[in-house]
């Protein structure tokens, strides 16, 4: 028996509709192709790919995580991050394309290979084996056992009821509560030593998008959910629900209403950075035409804008050229005051200048706060 599915009430699906608002409004506008997307894209990514880890404690820059994402080396990040961050990238690439398959059932099998892919450096843990013993939750500062997953001899048992339920069960409920659900119950059973909590956060990814809610980078709360006050919210809705250990019951209101509140928060927050995308790219296109830079330089900027540092090699590649091209055009950034460089060889990058470091303080002042829906 899994944790049901509750029956929403008015104000939830006030929020659902909401949330669905503004889903089809990003829709429509990514649907225009503008030349920032691509590194929208690639930061919303990051964004997901930083919060998820984060809550398990693997942190890491957002600039290092692009940088695993492109196979360079991380600047900051140690070794044993950089393969978290590596793992989990892979299993959300996975996943990606599940979404996008012309025909896709849920499985077993399915689960514990994206399981391999997010912790298979941990050969100690069984990656993709399903836990032979019992398991515990603890809280890492207390060491308090906050959940007991069910017994192990149930756990195959109830991975086969869950994939049922995935391909089959409660299929008129909206995509975000079957997502949430999935969620749940996944990490509720437990099934393997680690990974658990990436592990049911993809789920829930990959349940949206195989329901055509495509663009993950959009439409995932694991940004969200890696901001410190949330992952402390996000825990204690667990802990409140899950009732400290398996005991599966149709009481999950409030878990659905925590994610359908951390999705209609993400959602504002990506509708304000698409609005100020726009505005920032124009801005710059303005000021590089002005200081007579070639105005492909306005995507080094804009990488700096929105980043804490720019390195050659994604400013290369983002607009094809060569290594001699992109450093002249940095030297002339440095040379204006829009970067500052930092470091030597393959530890050189760049920072805001001062000109840049005013227009981002202009912007930063005008951030507008976000709504909860549900207040």
């Amino acid at each position: 028996m899994l944790y049901g599915t509750p029956t929403l009430k008015a104000d939830d699906k006030t929020v659902l509709a909401e949330i669905e608002d503004m889903r089809q409004d990003l829709k429509y506008r990514l649907a225009e192709t503008h030349r920032w997307d691509g590194q929208l894209r690639r930061q919303l990514q990051a964004r997901a790919i930083q919060g998820s880890n984060a809550i398990e404690g693997y942190r890491a820059s957002v600039e290092d995580i692009q940088s695993i994402m492109a196979g360079e080396e991380a600047l900051d990040a140690s070794a044993t991050v950089a393969k978290e961050i590596a793992g989990y990238q892979q299993a959300l690439t996975y996943i990606g394309l599940l979404s996008r398959a012309s025909v896709f059932r849920y499985d077993v099998g399915m689960l514990n290979a994206l399981n391999f892919m997010m912790i298979g450096h941990h050969r100690h843990k069984t990656p993709g084996v399903i836990r032979p013993g019992a398991v515990y939750v603890r809280n890492s500062s207390s060491g308090e056992v906050v959940y007991e997953g069910p017994d192990a001899e149930l756990v195959p048992g109830l991975l086969d009821e869950l994939v049922v339920w995935l391909n089959e069960g409660d299929l008129e409920a909206p995509s975000y509560v079957r997502a949430a659900m999935a969620h749940f119950n996944l990490v509720s059973i437990h099934p393997w030593r680690d990974g658990n909590g990436r592990m049911s956060r993809a789920l829930q990814t990959l349940v949206l998008g195989c329901d055509q809610i495509t663009t993950p980078e959009f439409c995932s709360t694991e940004e969200w959910l890696g901001q410190e006050l949330t992952t402390l919210e996000y825990y204690s809705v667990l802990r409140t629900v899950g009732h400290r250990r398996w005991s599966p019951h149709g009481d999950t209101l409030d878990w659905v209403r925590f994610c359908l509140k951390s999705h209609h928060m993400q959602a504002q927050r990506v509708r304000q950075r698409l609005n100020e995308a726009g505005e920032i790219w124009t801005l710059l296109e303005e000021r590089v035409d002005a200081d007579g830079l070639n105005t492909r330089c306005v995507s080094a900027l804009y990488e700096a804008f929105v980043s804490r540092r720019l390195r050659r090699s994604r400013y290369q590649a983002d607009e094809e050229l060569s290594q001699g091209q992109a450093a002249r055009d940095l030297r002339d950034l440095t040379a204006k005051g829009w970067l500052r460089p930092y470091g030597e060889t393959k530890g050189r990058h760049y920072e805001a200048g001062p000109r840049m470091a005013e227009l981002k303080a202009d912007f930063a002042g005008r951030i507008t706060p976000l709504r909860d829906p549900y207040r």
